[in-house]
């Protein structure tokens, strides 16, 4: 079995895509990007390349990008024939102006310098274009625990190992001084009752006992009640979840 710490996420993804609502979301993505057949359209941090599938089922001519090498090798043994790239969001290898739709999900907080990669969207996205952003916010993790104070600071813990947790909240205002015209935002609610995304949880506490937050004790003991939670089926997280688009100008 492998123990490549991206093939877990891809597993974990994969089962995330199939949550309850999940396609919904991404289809209301693919909305918001407003494309017409045959217009190109680039997915930033596509991962496993489902959303590049999805997006030429559409008709629509889609390139994904990740800086993973792995996840890039993952996406084009699952979707041969779709056009996949290694790259990062603040270096796109694409000319200026070559796409009408630029998507990232899930991407922006993983970014040092999410400024430098909004000012890459402009570049590569003709006049009339149109951004989507959605993402987490990762202070918002709501999760039904017997200790609701350490999981508050378990939720806290991880979102500060995150280069920017909070950055969802700001898209709209990120969009706004980048230059972003007709900026809207919402908010929808993930709510997660499967037990197979119990890795997603335990996964939290690890990150916050590692970062020296919680003791391995409280660890143990936290894990345990959700685990048990996941069994009983009484498993529950909630997260806000920001969807951003605008049109560039």
């Amino acid at each position: 079995m492998s123990h490549d710490p991206t093939d877990s996420l891809v597993r974990l993804l994969d089962t995330a895509d199939t949550l309850p609502g999940a396609a919904e979301l991404r289809a209301h993505s693919y909305d918001l990007l407003g494309l017409a057949p045959g217009q190109a359209v680039v997915d930033v941090g596509c991962g496993a390349g489902r959303a590049v599938e999805e997006l030429a089922e559409q008709g629509v001519c889609p390139i994904g990008v990740d800086v993973d090498e792995r996840m890039v090798a993952v996406a084009r043994e699952r979707w041969p024939g779709r056009d996949f790239r290694l790259a990062g969001a603040d270096a796109l290898p694409l000319a200026d102006g070559e796409v009408v739709g630029y998507r990232a999900d899930k991407v922006f907080h993983q970014l040092a310098d999410p400024e430098v990669a909004l000012v890459e969207a402009r570049r590569v996205l003709a006049r009339g274009g149109r951004i989507v952003l959605v993402g987490q916010d990762w202070d918002g993790f709501l999760i039904d625990a017997d200790d609701p104070e350490l999981t508050r600071l378990i939720v806290h813990a991880r979102a500060d190992t995150v280069p920017n947790p909070r950055v969802a909240r700001r898209y709209r205002n990120l969009l706004l001084d980048n230059g972003f015209t007709d900026v809207t935002v919402e908010v929808r609610t993930g709510v997660i009752t499967d037990a197979a995304m119990l890795p997603m949880v335990t996964g939290l506490v690890e990150t916050a006992h590692r970062s020296r937050a919680i003791s391995r004790e409280q660890a143990d003991i936290w894990t345990a009640d959700q685990a048990e939670r996941a069994r009983t089926d009484r498993f529950l997280v909630a997260t806000p979840l920001f969807v951003a688009a605008a049109t560039v100008q």
